[in-house]
């Protein structure tokens, strides 16, 4: 018997002479081993995800034909979407697609998450922000071209969230300087100064920050110290160029605090090059642990910046919560050892 196939797959009554009672015969694709030929119906349909970009963030003007072209281009169909609020345009997309898609920085990210965790579908992120650290922390692409070819491709990973006082974030929740920080910083300074925005904010704020005292309960220690900072990260960067642990990441499990209990003000800014690597905890004034839950605890009630918005105040109680969303990222191993260190 030949190997070759045949044009067409004749029945057994065509081979007896008999004519089939099929309308026409069965087409087979030669040197397919057989297979039928695929029809256009039996084509994988294309994925339909939900895009939103913030026009407020700083590159939120950013073209978005060649973004949609590309995600096309890679079988996902664009459902697009505008409002204020992300995690409401999420729950409300729910059950009609099978991605979200996210153009913006971490405070749209932040905003979104709780919508995430409820509806469980999976966050494509293109990075319009001024700081974008939680793409930082992922490796993510930071071209947001680069991010939707990305997206077309990549598996979704599961990643933990921070949560506080009932309030969901993904890269850092701190009080004191950083807080008072995010107060001082402006939808308008960081859309026309970028990440320099950050520095400039600092050194005001640097001017008029004063220590404070906070009662830390954690792994059933109980600590009382004063610092003028304390930071409970999720995952490794923020602030614009800040690392929160070297090896911190997004998905370990785990929660890393910090506490500056320096003596003055100067001695923070001999700190920034640590602060930048996430080796601060090296030094004698700079208390760190990782932990899964956490109680933080003030005389009077002090403002809890989220990923660089303020969202809640102490009495505050942190967790981590594992495995909580999922979001399109290489995989862990696959991360560099540390991400893009910015310019301050």
């Amino acid at each position: 018997m030949s190997d070759r196939f045949p044009a067409f797959a004749l029945t057994r009554r065509e081979r007896n002479g008999v004519p089939s009672r099929a309308p026409f015969p069965i087409p087979v694709r030669p040197h397919a081993r057989g297979r039928p030929l695929m029809s256009a119906a039996d084509a994988p349909a294309p994925r339909r995800a939900l895009l939103v970009c913030n026009a407020r963030a700083r590159n939120g003007g950013v073209p978005l034909d060649a973004i949609r072209d590309t995600l096309r281009q890679g079988g996902i169909e664009p459902v697009e979407a505008s409002g204020e609020d992300c995690g409401a345009l999420v729950r409300d997309h729910a059950g009609r697609v099978d991605l979200v898609i996210l153009g913006g920085g971490d405070g749209t990210m932040n905003a979104a998450a709780a919508g995430l965790v409820e509806t469980g579908l999976p966050l494509g992120i293109l990075p319009l922000g001024t700081a974008n650290d939680l793409a930082r922390s992922l490796s993510l692409p930071l071209d947001p071209l680069a991010a939707a070819r990305f997206i077309t491709t990549a598996e979704a990973r599961p990643v933990d969230l921070g949560w506080v006082n009932g309030h969901y974030y993904f890269n850092v929740a701190s009080i004191g300087f950083s807080a008072e920080l995010a107060g001082e910083l402006t939808a308008e300074s960081k859309k026309k100064w970028g990440v320099f925005g950050y520095a400039v904010a600092a050194v005001r704020v640097l001017r008029r920050v004063r220590p404070f005292t906070v009662t830390i309960e954690h792994d059933g220690c109980t600590e009382r110290v004063t610092t003028i900072q304390v930071s409970v990260g999720n995952g490794r960067h923020y602030g614009g160029g800040m690392t929160v642990e070297a090896e911190a990441s997004v998905d370990d499990g785990k929660l890393d605090f910090y506490s500056l209990e320096i003596a003055h003000w100067w001695r923070l800014l001999a700190l920034l090059p640590a602060l930048r690597r996430g080796t601060q905890g090296r030094a004698e004034d700079v208390r760190a642990f990782k932990t899964t839950e956490i109680r933080l605890s003030t005389r009077r009630p002090r403002p809890v910046n989220t990923d660089g918005e303020l969202t809640t105040r102490t009495p505050a109680h942190f967790k981590v919560v594992p495995g909580a969303l999922r979001i399109f990222a290489p995989a862990a191993e696959e991360r560099p050892g540390s991400g893009r260190i910015l310019p301050f």
